[in-house]
Protein backbone atom coordinates (compact mmCIF):
# COMPACT_ATOMS: atom_id res chain seq x y z
CA UNK A 1 0.00 0.00 0.00
CA UNK A 2 2.75 2.49 0.72
CA UNK A 3 4.46 2.20 -3.34
CA UNK A 4 0.65 2.70 -3.91
CA UNK A 5 0.02 6.10 -2.13
CA UNK A 6 3.87 7.09 -3.26
CA UNK A 7 2.69 6.04 -7.12
CA UNK A 8 -0.26 8.24 -6.66
CA UNK A 9 0.79 11.20 -4.70
CA UNK A 10 3.46 11.45 -7.56
CA UNK A 11 0.48 11.30 -11.10
CA UNK A 12 -1.41 13.83 -8.97
CA UNK A 13 1.64 15.70 -8.41
CA UNK A 14 0.68 16.09 -4.29
CA UNK A 15 3.56 16.47 -2.39
CA UNK A 16 1.98 17.82 0.59
CA UNK A 17 3.59 15.13 3.35
CA UNK A 18 4.27 16.53 6.72
CA UNK A 19 7.67 14.77 8.64
CA UNK A 20 7.13 13.93 11.90
CA UNK A 21 9.03 15.25 15.12
CA UNK A 22 10.29 11.70 16.19
CA UNK A 23 11.98 11.26 12.66
CA UNK A 24 13.43 14.08 12.02
CA UNK A 25 14.76 13.91 16.07
CA UNK A 26 15.92 10.33 15.69
CA UNK A 27 18.10 11.09 12.30
CA UNK A 28 19.73 14.14 13.49
CA UNK A 29 20.62 12.41 16.49
CA UNK A 30 22.26 9.87 14.88
CA UNK A 31 24.79 12.36 12.78
CA UNK A 32 25.00 14.37 16.30
CA UNK A 33 26.54 11.16 18.17
CA UNK A 34 28.88 10.67 15.57
CA UNK A 35 29.96 14.11 15.46
CA UNK A 36 28.51 16.64 18.33
CA UNK A 37 29.61 19.86 16.39
CA UNK A 38 28.34 19.14 12.85
CA UNK A 39 26.14 21.91 12.65
CA UNK A 40 28.34 23.92 14.64
CA UNK A 41 28.46 27.54 12.90
CA UNK A 42 26.86 26.01 9.77
CA UNK A 43 23.90 27.33 7.29
CA UNK A 44 21.46 25.00 7.10
CA UNK A 45 18.71 25.36 4.45
CA UNK A 46 15.29 23.53 4.53
CA UNK A 47 13.98 24.45 0.63
CA UNK A 48 10.44 22.86 1.11
CA UNK A 49 9.07 23.76 4.54
CA UNK A 50 6.80 26.78 5.68
CA UNK A 51 7.66 27.16 9.75
CA UNK A 52 4.07 27.61 10.23
CA UNK A 53 3.44 23.50 8.74
CA UNK A 54 7.02 21.68 9.00
CA UNK A 55 8.48 19.95 11.79
CA UNK A 56 11.87 20.43 10.02
CA UNK A 57 11.59 24.69 10.61
CA UNK A 58 10.25 24.19 14.15
CA UNK A 59 12.93 21.17 14.89
CA UNK A 60 16.26 23.69 13.78
CA UNK A 61 14.12 26.79 15.48
CA UNK A 62 14.39 25.26 18.72
CA UNK A 63 17.51 23.92 18.71
CA UNK A 64 19.34 26.71 17.11
CA UNK A 65 21.27 27.38 20.38
CA UNK A 66 22.02 23.97 20.85
CA UNK A 67 23.57 23.03 17.82
CA UNK A 68 25.68 26.23 17.57
CA UNK A 69 24.10 27.07 14.01
CA UNK A 70 25.17 30.21 12.35
CA UNK A 71 21.76 30.44 10.25
CA UNK A 72 18.50 28.87 9.89
CA UNK A 73 16.90 29.67 6.30
CA UNK A 74 13.64 28.22 5.31
CA UNK A 75 11.56 28.57 2.01
CA UNK A 76 7.71 27.79 0.89
CA UNK A 77 6.49 27.43 -2.48
CA UNK A 78 3.49 29.49 -3.64
CA UNK A 79 0.39 28.05 -3.11
CA UNK A 80 -0.88 29.22 -7.11
CA UNK A 81 2.07 27.28 -7.91
CA UNK A 82 1.56 23.63 -6.03
CA UNK A 83 -1.87 21.38 -7.28
CA UNK A 84 -1.56 20.80 -3.78
CA UNK A 85 -2.50 25.07 -2.42
CA UNK A 86 -6.36 24.04 -2.78
CA UNK A 87 -5.44 22.95 0.89
CA UNK A 88 -3.39 26.25 1.81
CA UNK A 89 -4.95 28.99 4.37
CA UNK A 90 -2.86 32.01 5.80
CA UNK A 91 -2.17 32.21 9.04
CA UNK A 92 -2.36 34.54 11.85
CA UNK A 93 1.75 34.75 11.54
CA UNK A 94 1.41 36.20 8.17
CA UNK A 95 -1.64 38.19 7.98
CA UNK A 96 -1.18 39.86 11.32
CA UNK A 97 2.35 40.82 9.83
CA UNK A 98 2.32 44.61 7.91
CA UNK A 99 3.65 42.55 5.35
CA UNK A 100 1.41 40.75 3.97
CA UNK A 101 0.29 41.28 0.67
CA UNK A 102 -3.21 39.12 -0.36
CA UNK A 103 -1.96 38.70 -4.12
CA UNK A 104 1.93 37.88 -3.01
CA UNK A 105 0.23 35.50 -0.75
CA UNK A 106 -0.79 33.44 -2.67
CA UNK A 107 1.20 33.60 -6.37
CA UNK A 108 5.24 34.30 -4.06
CA UNK A 109 7.16 31.94 -2.32
CA UNK A 110 8.63 33.15 1.16
CA UNK A 111 11.72 32.99 2.49
CA UNK A 112 12.33 32.57 6.54
CA UNK A 113 16.06 33.39 8.53
CA UNK A 114 17.18 32.86 11.88
CA UNK A 115 20.56 34.49 13.14
CA UNK A 116 21.62 34.83 16.18
CA UNK A 117 19.59 37.90 16.84
CA UNK A 118 17.48 37.74 19.67
CA UNK A 119 14.79 40.42 18.38
CA UNK A 120 11.77 39.82 21.22
CA UNK A 121 14.52 40.06 24.01
CA UNK A 122 13.84 36.75 25.80
CA UNK A 123 17.50 35.47 25.96
CA UNK A 124 16.88 33.19 23.62
CA UNK A 125 17.19 31.92 19.97
CA UNK A 126 14.38 30.20 18.70
CA UNK A 127 11.09 30.44 16.45
CA UNK A 128 10.04 33.45 17.67
CA UNK A 129 12.89 35.39 16.29
CA UNK A 130 12.00 33.97 12.69
CA UNK A 131 12.10 37.22 10.23
CA UNK A 132 10.50 36.18 6.91
CA UNK A 133 9.68 37.82 3.41
CA UNK A 134 8.37 37.26 -0.24
CA UNK A 135 10.43 36.26 -2.49
CA UNK A 136 10.59 37.50 -5.81
CA UNK A 137 9.06 33.73 -7.64
CA UNK A 138 7.06 31.33 -6.71
CA UNK A 139 9.68 29.36 -3.98
CA UNK A 140 10.48 26.70 -6.95
CA UNK A 141 13.64 24.85 -5.62
CA UNK A 142 14.89 24.93 -9.47
CA UNK A 143 14.54 29.03 -9.46
CA UNK A 144 18.32 31.17 -9.25
CA UNK A 145 16.59 31.95 -5.80
CA UNK A 146 16.59 29.22 -4.10
CA UNK A 147 19.61 28.17 -5.90
CA UNK A 148 21.07 30.92 -4.49
CA UNK A 149 19.89 29.92 -0.91
CA UNK A 150 21.62 26.43 -1.89
CA UNK A 151 24.53 27.97 -2.42
CA UNK A 152 25.17 30.09 0.99
CA UNK A 153 23.93 26.63 2.73
CA UNK A 154 26.50 24.26 4.56
CA UNK A 155 23.78 21.57 4.45
CA UNK A 156 20.18 21.12 3.05
CA UNK A 157 17.84 19.30 5.05
CA UNK A 158 13.85 18.22 3.42
CA UNK A 159 11.36 15.83 2.79
CA UNK A 160 11.55 16.81 -1.07
CA UNK A 161 8.34 16.62 -3.18
CA UNK A 162 8.02 12.96 -4.16
CA UNK A 163 6.78 14.54 -7.87
CA UNK A 164 10.00 15.78 -8.18
CA UNK A 165 12.25 14.06 -6.46
CA UNK A 166 14.50 12.96 -9.69
CA UNK A 167 15.04 16.96 -10.66
CA UNK A 168 15.23 17.49 -6.90
CA UNK A 169 18.55 15.15 -6.64
CA UNK A 170 20.59 16.47 -9.49
CA UNK A 171 19.56 20.03 -8.44
CA UNK A 172 21.05 19.17 -4.78
CA UNK A 173 24.00 17.30 -5.83
CA UNK A 174 24.67 19.76 -8.42
CA UNK A 175 25.16 21.83 -5.34
CA UNK A 176 27.69 19.93 -3.60
CA UNK A 177 26.58 20.54 -0.39
CA UNK A 178 25.72 18.38 2.61
CA UNK A 179 22.39 16.81 2.61
CA UNK A 180 19.99 14.34 4.35
CA UNK A 181 16.62 14.08 2.45
CA UNK A 182 13.82 11.79 3.19
CA UNK A 183 12.95 9.75 -0.50
CA UNK A 184 11.29 6.50 -1.34
CA UNK A 185 13.48 3.49 -1.00
CA UNK A 186 12.86 2.87 -5.20
CA UNK A 187 14.89 5.82 -5.34
CA UNK A 188 18.10 3.72 -4.61
CA UNK A 189 17.85 2.85 -8.60
CA UNK A 190 17.57 6.16 -10.09
CA UNK A 191 20.81 6.62 -11.70
CA UNK A 192 21.22 10.17 -9.83
CA UNK A 193 21.02 8.21 -6.70
CA UNK A 194 23.08 5.27 -7.68
CA UNK A 195 26.29 6.52 -9.10
CA UNK A 196 26.58 8.75 -5.97
CA UNK A 197 26.19 5.42 -3.76
CA UNK A 198 28.63 3.87 -5.91
CA UNK A 199 31.00 5.89 -5.14
CA UNK A 200 30.53 6.60 -1.61
CA UNK A 201 29.26 9.83 -1.67
CA UNK A 202 25.68 9.26 -0.61
CA UNK A 203 24.57 6.09 1.36
CA UNK A 204 21.05 5.36 3.44
CA UNK A 205 20.61 7.56 6.58
CA UNK A 206 20.94 5.68 10.03
CA UNK A 207 17.43 5.83 10.94
CA UNK A 208 13.85 4.55 9.43
CA UNK A 209 15.36 1.53 6.88
CA UNK A 210 12.75 -0.93 6.87
CA UNK A 211 10.21 0.18 9.12
CA UNK A 212 7.14 2.54 8.68
CA UNK A 213 7.45 6.42 8.62
CA UNK A 214 3.86 8.20 9.43
CA UNK A 215 3.27 11.16 7.89
CA UNK A 216 0.69 14.39 8.34
CA UNK A 217 -0.95 15.10 5.01
CA UNK A 218 -4.06 18.07 5.03
CA UNK A 219 -7.24 17.25 5.49
CA UNK A 220 -9.49 16.21 2.86
CA UNK A 221 -6.48 14.41 1.48
CA UNK A 222 -7.37 10.95 0.21
CA UNK A 223 -5.37 8.39 2.40
CA UNK A 224 -6.32 4.19 2.31
CA UNK A 225 -8.29 3.23 5.28
CA UNK A 226 -5.47 0.69 5.93
CA UNK A 227 -2.91 3.27 5.96
CA UNK A 228 -4.41 5.53 8.66
CA UNK A 229 -5.44 3.27 10.92
CA UNK A 230 -1.82 1.87 10.79
CA UNK A 231 -1.12 5.82 11.53
CA UNK A 232 -3.20 5.36 14.35
CA UNK A 233 -1.96 2.45 15.69
CA UNK A 234 1.72 3.85 15.56
CA UNK A 235 0.02 6.97 17.40
CA UNK A 236 -0.89 9.40 15.05
CA UNK A 237 -4.37 9.62 15.07
CA UNK A 238 -6.44 12.31 12.64
CA UNK A 239 -6.84 15.66 14.37
CA UNK A 240 -7.83 19.28 13.51
CA UNK A 241 -5.04 20.09 11.95
CA UNK A 242 -3.96 16.78 9.91
CA UNK A 243 -5.07 13.49 8.84
CA UNK A 244 -2.35 10.67 8.73
CA UNK A 245 -0.62 8.26 5.96
CA UNK A 246 1.90 5.65 6.85
CA UNK A 247 5.14 4.76 4.07
CA UNK A 248 6.58 1.67 5.15
CA UNK A 249 8.69 2.49 2.05
CA UNK A 250 10.63 5.51 3.09
CA UNK A 251 14.06 5.90 3.70
CA UNK A 252 16.36 8.95 4.45
CA UNK A 253 19.29 9.71 1.94
CA UNK A 254 22.44 11.62 2.86
CA UNK A 255 26.15 12.46 2.69
CA UNK A 256 26.23 13.31 6.65
CA UNK A 257 28.43 10.87 8.42
CA UNK A 258 26.61 8.54 11.09
CA UNK A 259 27.91 5.55 13.25
CA UNK A 260 26.05 3.00 11.98
CA UNK A 261 27.54 3.08 8.63
CA UNK A 262 31.02 1.77 10.10
CA UNK A 263 29.40 -1.16 12.32
CA UNK A 264 30.46 -4.53 10.32
CA UNK A 265 28.09 -7.12 9.59
CA UNK A 266 28.36 -9.86 11.80
CA UNK A 267 28.25 -13.14 9.35
CA UNK A 268 29.15 -16.73 8.93
CA UNK A 269 31.01 -18.24 6.96
CA UNK A 270 30.07 -20.12 3.90
CA UNK A 271 30.48 -23.33 5.50
CA UNK A 272 29.12 -22.27 8.20
CA UNK A 273 25.92 -20.87 6.50
CA UNK A 274 25.42 -24.04 4.28
CA UNK A 275 25.13 -25.86 8.05
CA UNK A 276 23.41 -23.58 9.90
CA UNK A 277 21.35 -21.07 7.86
CA UNK A 278 18.00 -20.20 8.70
CA UNK A 279 17.31 -19.78 5.40
CA UNK A 280 16.60 -23.06 3.31
CA UNK A 281 17.64 -21.98 0.55
CA UNK A 282 21.08 -21.82 1.34
CA UNK A 283 21.08 -24.36 4.50
CA UNK A 284 21.86 -27.62 3.20
CA UNK A 285 22.16 -25.96 -0.62
CA UNK A 286 24.82 -23.43 -0.62
CA UNK A 287 25.42 -20.77 -3.04
CA UNK A 288 24.38 -21.13 -6.66
CA UNK A 289 26.68 -19.29 -9.32
CA UNK A 290 24.86 -17.02 -11.88
CA UNK A 291 25.28 -18.45 -15.55
CA UNK A 292 27.14 -16.51 -17.58
CA UNK A 293 28.50 -14.00 -14.53
CA UNK A 294 31.09 -14.93 -12.03
CA UNK A 295 29.63 -14.24 -8.81
CA UNK A 296 27.66 -16.59 -6.55
CA UNK A 297 23.59 -15.40 -5.91
CA UNK A 298 23.12 -14.57 -2.11
CA UNK A 299 18.95 -14.12 -1.82
CA UNK A 300 19.59 -12.90 1.84
CA UNK A 301 21.89 -10.35 3.53
CA UNK A 302 22.55 -12.40 6.70
CA UNK A 303 23.53 -14.87 4.16
CA UNK A 304 26.36 -13.23 2.75
CA UNK A 305 29.05 -15.84 3.47
CA UNK A 306 31.99 -13.78 5.49
CA UNK A 307 34.83 -15.76 3.59
CA UNK A 308 33.75 -15.63 -0.02
CA UNK A 309 36.60 -14.18 -2.29
CA UNK A 310 34.52 -13.48 -5.41
CA UNK A 311 31.81 -11.04 -6.01
CA UNK A 312 28.38 -11.50 -4.93
CA UNK A 313 24.51 -11.10 -6.02
CA UNK A 314 22.81 -9.36 -2.59
CA UNK A 315 19.40 -7.84 -2.16
CA UNK A 316 19.04 -4.38 -2.25
CA UNK A 317 18.04 -4.01 1.42
CA UNK A 318 22.14 -4.90 2.11
CA UNK A 319 21.87 -0.87 1.68
CA UNK A 320 20.48 -0.61 5.05
CA UNK A 321 23.41 -2.17 6.80
CA UNK A 322 26.15 -1.61 4.20
CA UNK A 323 29.50 -0.51 5.96
CA UNK A 324 32.14 0.62 2.52
CA UNK A 325 35.03 -0.27 5.50
CA UNK A 326 33.56 -4.29 5.16
CA UNK A 327 32.61 -4.11 1.51
CA UNK A 328 32.83 -2.47 -1.91
CA UNK A 329 29.83 -2.10 -4.18
CA UNK A 330 31.01 -3.04 -7.77
CA UNK A 331 27.51 -2.91 -10.24
CA UNK A 332 23.59 -3.49 -9.95
CA UNK A 333 21.20 -5.23 -12.14
CA UNK A 334 18.03 -3.77 -13.38
CA UNK A 335 14.64 -5.85 -13.28
CA UNK A 336 14.26 -9.06 -14.11
CA UNK A 337 12.63 -10.45 -17.38
CA UNK A 338 11.41 -13.89 -16.67
CA UNK A 339 11.33 -16.48 -19.98
CA UNK A 340 9.74 -19.87 -19.72
CA UNK A 341 11.45 -22.65 -21.57
CA UNK A 342 10.17 -26.38 -22.17
CA UNK A 343 12.68 -29.32 -21.45
CA UNK A 344 11.50 -33.10 -22.95
CA UNK A 345 9.76 -34.28 -19.86
CA UNK A 346 7.24 -36.57 -20.19
CA UNK A 347 4.38 -37.59 -17.44
CA UNK A 348 1.94 -40.56 -17.90
CA UNK A 349 -1.79 -39.71 -17.82
CA UNK A 350 -3.97 -43.05 -16.91
CA UNK A 351 -1.15 -45.05 -18.53
CA UNK A 352 -0.31 -43.11 -21.11
CA UNK A 353 2.62 -41.30 -21.96
CA UNK A 354 2.36 -38.15 -22.39
CA UNK A 355 4.44 -34.75 -23.27
CA UNK A 356 4.99 -32.40 -19.64
CA UNK A 357 3.71 -28.63 -20.10
CA UNK A 358 5.59 -27.79 -17.28
CA UNK A 359 8.85 -26.31 -17.78
CA UNK A 360 11.69 -24.02 -16.25
CA UNK A 361 11.78 -20.38 -15.42
CA UNK A 362 15.17 -18.56 -15.88
CA UNK A 363 15.40 -14.98 -15.63
CA UNK A 364 18.04 -12.70 -17.41
CA UNK A 365 19.09 -9.81 -15.09
CA UNK A 366 19.99 -6.57 -17.41
CA UNK A 367 23.01 -4.76 -15.43
CA UNK A 368 22.42 -1.33 -15.07
CA UNK A 369 25.63 -0.28 -14.11
CA UNK A 370 28.89 -2.19 -13.72
CA UNK A 371 31.58 0.42 -14.18
CA UNK A 372 31.59 3.11 -16.79
CA UNK A 373 28.99 2.33 -19.86
CA UNK A 374 29.30 -1.47 -19.11
CA UNK A 375 26.36 -3.39 -19.37
CA UNK A 376 25.10 -7.34 -19.23
CA UNK A 377 23.33 -10.00 -19.31
CA UNK A 378 22.85 -12.71 -16.21
CA UNK A 379 20.85 -15.74 -16.42
CA UNK A 380 19.91 -17.74 -13.30
CA UNK A 381 17.79 -20.69 -12.58
CA UNK A 382 15.18 -19.48 -10.52
CA UNK A 383 11.78 -17.91 -11.03
CA UNK A 384 11.91 -14.42 -10.28
CA UNK A 385 14.93 -12.28 -9.39
CA UNK A 386 14.76 -8.84 -7.61
CA UNK A 387 17.24 -6.32 -8.38
CA UNK A 388 20.70 -7.08 -7.67
CA UNK A 389 23.63 -5.17 -5.87
CA UNK A 390 27.07 -6.77 -6.40
CA UNK A 391 29.32 -6.58 -3.82
CA UNK A 392 32.70 -7.73 -2.66
CA UNK A 393 34.66 -7.92 0.44
CA UNK A 394 37.59 -5.00 0.80
CA UNK A 395 40.04 -7.52 1.77
CA UNK A 396 39.19 -9.59 -0.94
CA UNK A 397 40.00 -6.65 -3.71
Amino acid sequence: MANVNLSAAKRAKNDEFYTQWADIEREMNAYLEYDPDVFRDKVILLPCDDPEWSNFAKFFALHFMDFGLKKLISTSYAPDSNPAGRFYQTTLFETEDPKFDATKTRANGKVFTLEPKDINDDAVINIEDLQWDYLKGDGDFRSAEVTALRDEADFVITNPPFSLFRQFMTWLVRGGRKFSVIANNNAIAYREVFSQIMANELWKGATANSTDMVFGVPKGAKVADADRLKAEKLGYPSDNKHDYTRLGNSCWLTNIDHGRRHEPLQLMTKAENIKFSKHKEVRGTGYLPYDNFDAIEVPFVDAIPSDHDGMMGVPITFLDKYNPEQFEIVGSSGEYTPTKTYGPKKRVVDGVRMKSNTGTRACYVRAESFGPGTYFDVGYPVKRIYKRLFIRRRDAS
